[in-house]
């Protein structure tokens, strides 16, 4: 096995145990828990799995997938598990340190790009804040 299999065993070990992970696919380095509001910067491109999805496959096509935005400096591969459904979701993540405006630039971005960001999430405080309220 090579180490870009063990880096994909890894991403969908550790995003089951701790519900996401933040990461560099091109490095294959895990990001430490930062005190940012992170959210998708491109959700056009998020993918949402069902909880059978086999997520180790489905991350390896999402990274081909979205291999160069995935590489740009202030963007990581963003994995987490929607506490309400169960549903993996695979993002092209970023963050912003300040709530209200991570809160305002997701929403902007949704409208944007056409697809709803259903979440912010801070991996420092263990918090996510939903954007709607259906």
């Amino acid at each position: 096995m090579d180490g870009f299999d063990e880096y994909l065993k890894n991403v969908a070990g550790k995003t089951q145990k701790n519900g996401g992970t933040a990461s560099k696919p091109k490095t294959r380095e895990f990001l430490p828990a930062m005190d940012v509001w992170s959210f998708p910067k491109y959700p056009a491109r998020t993918a949402i799995l069902p909880r059978t999805a086999d997520l180790t496959r489905e991350l390896c096509k999402f990274i081909e997938r979205n291999k160069a935005v995935l590489d740009e400096e202030d963007c990581w591969l963003g994995t987490w598990i929607n506490p309400q459904s169960g549903d993996y979701y695979l993002d092209v993540a970023t963050g912003i340190a300040d709530l209200a405006e991570a809160r305002r630039v997701a929403i902007e971005v949704s409208a944007e790009e056409g697809r709803r960001i259903v979440a912010l999430f801070n991996a420092k405080r263990n918090e996510t804040v939903f954007l709607w309220e259906d």
